[in-house]
């Protein structure tokens, strides 16, 4: 018994030794620098940001990609061409997922501060193009602390979507119903540059609903066993539902709002 508490021990040191000290693993995202000269031909640059662990791809991104083409759509009836470029968060391995954790817990201040690089080197190199900033859920957490890091932001906005709840409440932005209301106030301008989605305050995860969460969590490896039995095959983040963390483009919650918000900014 005493052999087996020592290993277990030794296993867990080793296991946050690693964690800690497992060198960061970075992304490559040399789609900045080679779509370059596409994007010269566009005037709008979106960058995607998806939830969870930041690198699923723009076409299986179900969750996510009607509202970008949504978006994409929206600004071709302004008369504008647009440039879908997807960002990866997350290095789809074991220690890029380890790397991921760190980031995550940090308010992800590693990825942000390179992804703010990477912006700022578009606004070098296209000071005449307007960049869009999306994410949902922790992409969502992703592109709040980006712009923070983003020095020139005139033409830079973003619209998140499922904001988890504990990310910094300093710099909470407006919606869209209160952007005409804004001050000539440098924050207030800052803050008019950025549309945040929360279903109207029905997002458990954004509102910071903790009882309804926990349930949610206690819920889903039932519901992921169930599945697997019934032959659904669902994966353990498609059995965590998240009451009211949803959006759809057609609901007046999500839509119409990032209508409205790039009509006030873009048209």
């Amino acid at each position: 018994m005493k052999k087996i508490k020592r290993s277990v021990l030794i296993l867990v040191l080793l296991g946050s030794l690693f964690f800690v000290f497992a060198p960061e693993v970075v992304p490559e995202n040399y789609q900045f620098q080679e779509l370059l000269n596409l994007a010269t031909q566009n005037d709008v640059i979106i960058i995607f940001n998806s939830g969870g662990w930041g690198n699923t791809p723009l076409e299986k991104a179900e969750d996510f990609t009607p509202i970008i083409e949504g978006i994409k759509k929206t600004l071709e009836s302004f008369g504008y061409n647009s440039l879908i470029i997807p960002y990866i968060r997350t290095e789809n391995t074991l220690s890029g997922k380890i790397a991921g954790v760190r980031d995550f817990l940090s308010s992800h201040n590693s990825s942000s501060k390179i992804l703010a690089e990477k912006v700022e080197f578009l606004i070098e190199n296209l000071p005449d193009k307007k960049i869009i900033l999306t994410g949902l859920s922790s992409g969502g957490a992703l592109v709040e602390e980006t712009m923070e890091k983003i020095e020139e932001k005139a033409s830079v906005y973003a619209i998140e979507a499922g904001v988890p709840f504990w990310t910094s409440p300093s710099h909470y932005p407006y919606n869209s119903e209160k952007i005409l209301q804004l001050s000539e106030r440098s924050e207030g301008r800052r803050r008019a540059n950025i549309l945040r989605l929360n279903n109207n305050g029905k997002d458990s995860l954004s509102a910071g609903e903790i009882r309804t969460l926990l349930f949610t969590l206690i819920k889903a490896p039932i519901k992921w066993i169930s599945s697997k039995i019934s032959g659904q095959n669902l994966t353990f983040s498609q059995a965590i539902r998240v009451p009211g963390h949803e959006y759809s483009w057609s609901s007046p919650e999500v839509g119409s709002q990032i209508v409205t918000f790039l009509e006030n900014k873009l048209r």
